[in-house]
């Protein structure tokens, strides 16, 4: 992967209603909750004392979907941006199990989660996005990406951000973790993350 001259700092939108109740989203939606506002708000916060905008906002790609767009909104309050929407920073599609938990899943589609693991489970759907296809679009946009820059997206496809840009094998990538309390800071080949606090609910 390219080196990147400046910083992108990639941020996964804040809690909402489904991630708390454990429902999948992919490319449907459901609202931030009150935790997932005060989660973008520390971010925006903490970007605006790590961001000098002096020369202009820092441009940013944000997802077109609800959740990310409403975490994008709230950190421009802290922080001057230059926003352009990016379908590259979509979250990965299950198809048909977007919006569904994973026993439901498992009730409704009988043995397609066996063998599978936190990962590579959202790949087992029969009409979702394919990792080779999800890997392409991130290639692409990071190809395409000019730092410093700041990109609002989702926790599977951050992961998949992560691990191009750290060079990792299928399982590593699927395996990094995605909270929503901070963001990372790719540069110079690291993916540092930067903690925000704990927010209350």
């Amino acid at each position: 992967m390219r080196n990147l001259s400046h910083p992108l700092y990639l941020v996964r939108h804040g809690e909402t209603e489904w991630n708390g109740v454990g429902r999948y989203q992919g490319l449907r939606d459901s609202p931030l909750t009150r935790r997932g506002r005060d989660q973008a708000a520390e971010i925006g916060r903490a970007l605006s004392k790590q961001v000098s905008t002096s020369n202009g906002p820092l441009r940013a790609y944000v997802s077109p979907l609800g959740r990310a767009q409403a975490t994008a909104d709230i950190i421009e309050k802290s922080l001057h941006l230059d926003r352009t929407d990016d379908v590259r920073l979509r979250e990965i599609s299950t198809g048909c199990w977007d919006g569904m938990s994973l026993y439901e899943i498992d009730i409704e589609y009988p043995g397609a989660l066996d063998g599978s693991d936190r990962g590579d489970w959202y790949f087992r759907s029969p009409d979702g996005e394919s990792l080779e296809a999800a890997l392409a679009r991130v290639r692409a946009w990071l190809q395409d990406v000019q730092t410093p820059a700041l990109a609002v997206t989702h926790g599977l496809t951050s992961r998949l951000i992560r691990g191009v840009w750290l060079g990792l094998g299928d399982a590593e990538m699927l395996d990094l973790p995605v909270p929503q309390n901070g963001f990372f800071r790719l540069l110079e080949g690291r993916a540092d993350f930067i903690p925000c606090g704990q927010t209350k609910s």
